[in-house]
């Protein structure tokens, strides 16, 4: 067998040990002819001694035969020798190993968890509701069989925690931030840049369990049900807000270009009164 350690002297944790099993069609080739040449001698007579030899080799025989197994592409075995971990086969195929091996089947594909919707303060202190979406693997076999009970259940509590770190935060919109938030980025407005955070902030919470987090996601965001309203009054003021500022300098730059061009044609000459009091009439008429 062919062993290649993986250490990792920063982490704490069982380190993965990859070995290959031996080749299982080359095994299955020895022990076939053994396993048949064991039940010629059980089944022809011979006396005591020839049967006894041949159940004794049709029966270790048989035992080796406990050691083949196959694995599919993304899938893992895990070795334990009488208690001890022997290491990791990772490759797919068909094999042979140590009969005394127990094997432990992990897979290595990438799996979704959605996160419960979670009730959470923002930065600002305003109850929002926020849900996330991870996409994770098994990144080392031995953390995640030896190091935690079940990988499963430690991923999901870990990233509630890693989800409501992050929204505790962050603003919920840039309003927050302009409001005194100290954060610079929403939850709102930057997802991809929230979304770096979360996966780096995920990650760090699942090390110990041998996950690797291909990706994380702001799955649902909304304000709690009792703010919801109040805040959706504060957007639509927002809106009207920004919407008439639109209109205000709009007006403002068309007053500007008549006065303007008034002037640079001669057709009228105002002083700065006259100017300042027309300029405040035009505007009023076409804001209003």
């Amino acid at each position: 067998m062919i062993l290649n350690q993986k250490s990792n002297s920063n982490a704490i944790g069982t380190d993965e040990i990859i070995i290959s099993g031996s080749n299982g069609w080359l095994m299955l080739m020895i022990l076939l002819p053994v396993l048949l040449f064991a039940v010629f001698l059980v089944a022809t007579p011979g006396g005591p001694v020839k049967l006894i030899g041949g159940a004794a080799l049709l029966a270790l025989t048989l035992f080796l035969c406990k050691g083949f197994f196959t694995l599919e592409p993304n899938q893992a075995a895990v070795m334990i020798f009488f208690g001890s971990y022997a290491g990791t086969v990772c490759e797919s195929g068909f094999f042979w190993v140590n009969p005394f091996y127990r094997r432990t089947s992990v897979s290595l594909r990438i799996n979704n968890w959605n996160t419960p919707v979670l009730k959470v303060n923002d930065e600002r202190g305003s109850p929002i509701e926020i849900a996330a979406v991870i996409a994770w693997r098994v990144q080392d076999t031995a953390r995640a069989v030896f190091d935690v009970e079940s990988t499963l259940n430690y991923l999901q509590i870990q990233s509630e925690s890693a989800v409501r770190q992050v929204a505790s935060s962050h603003a919920y919109d840039d309003t927050e931030i302009a409001e005194g938030g100290r954060s610079k980025k929403s939850l709102r407005t930057d997802l991809d840049a929230i979304a770096g955070l979360l996966r780096e902030s995920i990650q760090q919470h699942v090390d110990v369990a041998g996950i690797a987090v291909e990706e994380a996601k702001i799955a649902h965001l909304a304000y709690a049900p009792e703010i919801a309203n109040a805040m959706l009054r504060r957007q639509q003021a927002e809106a009207v807000v920004l919407a008439r500022q639109k209109l205000v300098d709009g007006a403002v730059g068309m007053v500007e270009v008549a006065l303007k061009n008034l002037e640079d044609k001669k057709i009228v000459s105002l002083t700065s009164d006259q100017r300042v009091c027309r300029f405040k009439s035009k505007c009023y008429e076409l804001i209003l």
